[in-house]
């Protein structure tokens, strides 16, 4: 469960350290005072896409650190896959920093992360609500999700899905090779002649590196035989000097006539002699190397007739030469599918039919699943929204047969009638907000025993919504709150009253820049806010009066 969160430069938050317990918290205050900001920060915090324009001005970069106690198993499996230690004491700490200059710097329990394993294992610890969600419900194209999830679909939407993909590929392969005859000839002239030109060029790995250094040392092997030559001649000597061969055998001599005296003199001379030694080899060595650094001049041309071949080649078919090759291998795989295509085809045929059948059968398997889910998931939502002030509303998943696509053969799309008496129609037609805000909150209800993550984050869930509608809905999120960490940004009075922890956002301009401020509040501060959200004015006895009884009213059904 989120435990703490500290912000520091987002927006007009300069810093902010924010407590939450592990009931029902909720975000009051006024519009603009920075309760997006707190969203947009926890979405940063867990690798969410976000924005530089974030940072604060004038500053260069903002971070937010989570805190996280009592992790579930699930981000402890997440964890390990990452190759991140768990806490001891279940805890986790995440870190992420923004730059002006666009990077991001990211951290889990010290560990440096991508923004990528971030988002990993911030799909288990929060589910975050919002207007993207109703959006969800808005797309017909989407609601088969909500069914596979109540129906933990998973396993049967993968089998499924693999079977289709493979559908999809025997398919193609046919298309590829139905070709009309001109065309097919045409394909096997060009396929003919790159073949040919390929592998009369009888190139290699590695040949072009390799000429391209042979090359280097012919054009460079005036210099490199000068200075071959100085080496050899300063370890061998010529005819003006001694080398240092030489030199060296000459001191280690002259070292071993006084060793009997001087016994560091001879383990000197055994060292000198070692020495001289091994510059002896490397004067070997070193004449070898010039007498290899010799070359005509129709070597050199022979290097670039040839590097030219691999340069012609590399601009048709691949920069490498394992670019080539693989260009190579995949031109006679092709030429040798179109021309036999016929038996090709036919078996191709032979495998779609048997393919179309396992994955028609894989199909009926997953729509089966997603039809038995439908049922219990229409009871409960009903149930669900009469409790949300909606006792009359006719809801349900409405199946029509598609031929195979990616998510399967349903088409699945809500229905509904809020009023008695009224046809069920597309819930994305008629739907209103506070309806649809209703509809959300019932569906994260029947969803929440299949949801593993322990904090559920509502961003103004009370969207269009009033009166006794919203009583059921602060009593909704706190039954909700019971089982898991419940945090909610609302403007209405009713869900601030049933929370457990209220907390006031608020800004202030101090010189000439704006700053918020989270206040944890007590009764007497709660009362203040909600007589405020009531009537605009948190000293009008009337409206005190009213925010009393409101907490009165949640302590009661607490």
């Amino acid at each position: 469960m989120l435990s703490n969160i500290i912000i520091e430069n987002i927006a007009i938050i300069e810093y902010a350290s924010i407590d939450f317990k592990n009931n029902f918290n909720c975000m009051t205050g006024e519009t603009g005072a920075g309760k997006s900001i707190i969203i947009d920060s926890i979405n940063a915090v867990i690798g969410e896409k976000t924005s530089r324009e974030l940072i604060r001005t004038g500053e260069s970069k903002a971070t937010v650190t989570a805190f996280f106690t009592d992790i579930s198993e699930k981000s402890k499996t997440v964890l390990s896959e990452m190759g991140i230690p768990c806490e001891s004491d279940n805890t986790l700490h995440i870190t992420r920093t923004l730059y002006k200059d666009g990077r991001n710097s990211c951290k889990i329990n010290g560990n440096n992360v991508t923004v990528s394993m971030l988002k990993n294992i911030g799909l288990s610890l929060l589910n975050i609500h919002g207007q993207s969600d109703n959006q969800q419900l808005m797309a017909p194209e989407l609601h088969y999700t909500f069914i596979d999830s109540v129906a933990d679909n998973s396993e049967l939407f993968n089998i499924y899905s693999d079977n289709f993909n493979e559908l999809q590929s025997i398919k193609n392969q046919i298309n590829k090779l139905t070709l009309d005859e001109a065309f097919k000839a045409r394909r096997i002239d060009l396929l003919e002649y790159q073949i040919d030109e390929i592998k009369k060029a009888d190139i290699r790995i590695g040949e072009k590196d390799e000429l391209i250094t042979r090359k280097t040392a012919m054009n460079n092997s005036q210099k490199i035989v000068s200075s071959l030559n100085d080496a050899y001649c300063v370890l061998n000597g010529s005819d003006d000097f001694s080398g240092a061969v030489s030199l060296l055998f000459d001191a280690a001599r002259a070292l071993n006539a006084v060793s009997a005296y001087l016994p560091d003199a001879g383990t000197m001379a055994e060292t000198l002699n070692d020495m001289a030694y091994t510059s002896e080899a490397y004067s070997s060595d070193i004449s070898n190397m010039i007498d290899n650094s010799q070359f005509d001049e129709r070597e050199l041309a022979d290097i670039e007739e040839r590097l030219d071949v691999i340069y012609r080649l590399s601009k048709k078919y691949g920069e490498t030469e394992e670019e080539i090759l693989d260009f190579l291998d995949k031109a006679e795989k092709e030429l040798h599918n179109i021309t036999y295509s016929d038996e090709l085809i036919q078996k191709l045929n032979a495998q779609l039919i048997k393919q179309d059948n396992i994955t028609r059968e894989a199909a009926l398997k997953l729509s089966d699943s997603r039809k038995k889910a439908a049922s219990f998931f229409e009871k409960r939502i009903r149930e669900e929204l009469s409790f949300l002030d909606m006792p009359d509303t006719v809801f349900f998943a409405d199946f029509k047969e598609t031929d195979f696509s990616d998510t399967g053969i349903d088409n699945i799309e809500f229905l509904i009638s809020a009023n008695k008496g009224e046809e069920a129609k597309p819930l994305s037609k008629i739907a209103s907000g506070g309806e649809l805000s209703r509809i959300m909150l019932a569906i994260k209800s029947v969803l929440s025993d299949k949801d593993e993550t322990d904090t559920l984050i509502f961003d103004e869930i009370d969207t269009g919504v009033s009166g006794r509608a919203a009583t059921k809905i602060a009593k909704k999120l706190y039954d909700v709150s019971k089982n898991r960490q419940v945090l909610c940004i609302t403007h209405l009075a009713s869900i601030a009253a049933y929370a457990d922890n209220h907390m006031l956002i608020s800004k202030a301009v101090r010189d000439e820049k704006t700053y918020t401020s989270v206040t944890p509040l007590d009764t007497d501060g709660r009362v203040a806010e909600i007589s405020r959200i009531i009537g605009g004015d948190e000293s009008d006895k009337i409206h005190l009066e009213s925010a009393k009884q409101l907490l009165n009213e949640a302590s009661a059904y607490k």
